[in-house]
């Protein structure tokens, strides 16, 4: 009876489904590391699931490796939500990496089990091509801590090999519709949003994306050139945006940047 439930055991963790990223991870690693190459960047999706699937829809037809969604993937981070979101992002061809944002953690309960459950490591980095894609996690809203940012400081260290260093978060550093370097919709700890202000800008970060915001905003936080995108599905009435995905165009020249209104 023993070896019975042992083989029960063995079984169920054989045939788990593996974590969203680790699997799209899976995916873009078969993928042959070819220049150019396009990959799409959304964010702020929950509560939104038509607009979303149009989006999942126009990026099926079109060129890119993978797609971002880029935090807010559920509206207030319960199991069923991940469930219905993994289901949602499987039924399409392009593999789709997710960011955590600050409703993917429960109302009362600061826990990230469930989006380690069902979408994986709340901050990772990974390299395609000739260029390191980063992925932050501030879903507290306030700050990145000590843990993370000794990670982050490592990884950004590694990434001077590469032409380009990609870098995902979902609250910005800084709300822009306040002013330049102002508080808002944005990391509530001034300061250690200006320290990663000045890594970002020491390391030559190619890109950050941030979301939260549910608008379209770009521009420069002091060396660090920024795209804060929160239109793929979200209530976009507050901030006056519009539904929207970005195509980023990686060439040997550069990298462009391609806004897709819906």
């Amino acid at each position: 009876m023993r070896i019975f439930f042992v083989l029960l055991f063995l079984l169920g963790h054989l045939y788990a489904r593996i974590p969203a990223n680790d699997a799209a991870l899976e995916r873009i690693a078969k993928e042959p590391q070819r220049v150019p190459f396009s990959f799409a960047v959304m964010g702020d999706n929950r509560d939104g699931e038509g607009v979303f699937e149009k989006i999942l829809e126009k990026l099926d037809k079109s060129e890119i490796i993978f797609g971002v969604n880029n935090g807010d993937l559920v509206a207030n981070g319960w199991a069923y939500q991940f469930k219905e979101y993994v289901g949602i992002i499987s039924k399409y061809k392009k593999p789709i990496l997710s960011a955590i944002g600050n409703h993917e953690i429960p109302l009362f309960f600061s826990t990230r089990s469930n989006f380690k459950k069902y979408i994986g490591k709340p901050y990772f980095s990974f390299v395609y091509a000739n260029s390191y894609f980063i992925f932050l996690d501030n879903a507290n809203k306030k700050k990145i801590k000590k843990k993370q940012l000794r990670w982050l400081k490592a990884e950004l260290k590694k990434a001077q090999s590469y032409a380009n260093r990609f870098v995902f978060l979902h609250v910005p550093l800084y709300d822009p519709r306040k002013g330049p370097y102002k508080k808002g919709h944005s990391m509530k700890d001034f300061k250690n949003a200006k320290e990663l202000n000045e890594l970002f800008d020491r390391y030559g970060v190619t890109m950050l994306f941030a979301s939260h915001i549910h608008s379209y905003y770009s521009g420069v936080w002091h060396k660090t050139p920024y795209i804060i995108t929160g239109g793929a599905g979200a209530p976009n009435e507050r901030d006056g945006g519009f539904y929207h995905y970005i195509i980023v165009h990686v060439n040997r020249e550069g990298v462009s940047y391609e806004l897709k209104r819906l």
